[in-house]
């Protein structure tokens, strides 16, 4: 085994490099395959492929819209009981919209709910949830929950602003229109700061980049 070490400035050794690793897939059991197939077809998830072989291996992959990461299922895939995969979360950043358009394709969506605290009461065992969306929208408070037809169970969390430090650098938008609205607000904060300091900044696109950057990250905003 070996392992990659790095060296700061004065050429002293500080350990191990870490390693991005980035979630590319999660696996799912279901009891028929098929049946799945009609369902995240019909959530208008990316299909991704059927891949077979001789040996009676089915594996089946599906990406939500807007992420990096996919779910596989199929046959000969994994040994667990199909329907005990839970919790399974996806972002978005309008719940009630997300909401109506699960509804509008069928899909047995719950109520919009939050917590009276905190965010455990989309787990089994905790305090029950509260109907309706989060009271002032926090961040991370509004949830949906649905399930595939084995009882997969999945939880949509609103999300519009990210905690400090939970981005690094890898900025991206699930759509052309979530990115148009992000640079609408850049471009407002930027006549703002133009402003304040009286002048044309030539260089804007550097400023964007930031604003973009650490509105994701959750960092402060450039002033």
């Amino acid at each position: 085994m070996s392992t990659t070490e790095t060296r700061d400035a004065a050429g002293t050794t500080t350990g191990p490099a870490a390693v991005d690793m980035g979630l590319e897939v999660v696996v799912i059991p279901v009891a028929d395959v098929d049946r799945a197939i009609d369902f995240y077809r019909r959530l208008g998830w990316r299909f991704d492929g059927d891949f077979r072989d001789d040996d009676g291996f089915r594996g089946i992959q599906f990406t939500p819209r807007g992420s990096g990461c996919s779910i596989q299922f199929g046959t000969k895939v994994t040994p667990a009981e199909p329907g005990s995969a839970q919790g399974l979360h996806l972002v978005v950043s309008d719940i009630e919209a997300a909401r109506a358009d699960l509804v509008a394709r069928g899909v047995d969506a719950s109520e919009v709910y939050h917590c009276v605290s905190g965010y455990a009461c989309r787990f089994p065992g905790n305090d029950p949830p509260v109907p309706g969306p989060h009271p002032d929208r926090g961040t991370y408070g509004s949830f949906v929950s649905f399930a595939d037809p084995d009882g997969n169970g999945w939880v949509l969390q609103e999300i519009t602003t990210r905690f400090p430090g939970r981005v690094d650098g890898d900025t991206t938008y699930p759509s052309e229109a979530e990115l148009v609205q992000a640079l609408r607000r850049a471009a407002a904060a930027h006549r703002e700061h133009e402003a304040r300091t009286g002048g044309t900044d030539a260089d804007w696109p550097a400023w964007y980049a930031r604003y973009l950057v650490r509105e994701q990250s959750g960092e402060q905003l450039p002033a």
